[in-house]
């Protein structure tokens, strides 16, 4: 696949997601980038390692600030803990080119995503069939991002 339409087929993705599947798509990515810091730190490539890193502390910096606070400040403030978290375990394996911070971090994410999947899955077997209509669909226990907590 070309780069040009690789860079299409992701714009679309991204504009046609929902915004479970847009945070599913931040954990791919950061996962993603972790894993290839990981690879680059073992492999003693400081320099990809710092530009992976780097990215994904971006993608948890993007949603730390996408929680939005007036749904459950409750649960935002544990979710952030989450992301505060992670975010401190990718600042350490960059600044210390620390392979067990990468891994400590990995660990974490992938349970997060896994959970993001698990969630998706079942918010999209919740939604109505045929054209859909966000005003039709209200969940009981908002999350964050406007999707139910307790699923």
């Amino acid at each position: 696949m070309s780069q040009a339409t690789e860079k299409d087929y992701l714009r679309h993705a991204v504009m046609t997601a929902t915004p479970e599947q847009l945070q599913l798509m931040l954990y791919d990515g950061v996962i993603r980038y972790a894993s290839q810091a990981k690879s680059a730190l073992e492999s003693n490539d400081y320099e990809a390692s710092h530009d992976r890193l780097t990215r994904a502390q971006n993608i948890m910096l993007e949603m730390q600030s996408g929680l939005n606070y007036d749904v459950n400040p409750a649960l935002c403030r544990k979710i952030a803990s989450v992301y505060n978290f992670l975010y401190r375990k990718l600042i350490d394996a960059n600044v210390h080119r620390d392979l067990q911070a990468v891994d400590d971090a990995l660990k974490v994410l992938r349970i997060e995503r896994e959970t993001w999947r698990i969630l998706v899955d079942k918010v999209g077997r919740m939604r109505p069939a045929g054209p859909s209509n966000e005003e039709e669909f209200t969940p009981a226990a908002e999350c964050p991002t406007g999707f139910t907590a307790e699923v």
